[in-house]
């Protein structure tokens, strides 16, 4: 899982971090959120996940294993995937 943030998306709700501090801050100036790891443990997925659903401007999101690798590879001139 990777975990990304658009900071300029962010309302500064907080509800990142109160569903997965130790993946999420705000800064202090003005509650932006701050991504503290961009790979968190297995066992913080479902916490980042919940913070994902929380979010009221949609600022945050994940790549989980595999979405790349779906999408990658190349086409033959049929246009068939290899």
């Amino acid at each position: 899982m990777k975990v990304i943030v658009d900071q300029n998306k962010c309302v500064a709700s907080g509800q990142c971090v109160l569903a997965t501090p130790g993946v999420f801050d705000q800064r202090e100036e003005d509650g932006i959120v701050v991504l503290l790891t961009e790979t968190p443990p297995e066992d913080l997925a479902d916490d980042v996940r919940q913070a994902v659903a929380l979010c009221p401007a949609q600022a945050i999101w994940v790549e989980e294993e595999g979405d790349k690798a779906e999408g990658e590879g190349t086409v033959d001139e049929q246009g068939d995937k290899q």
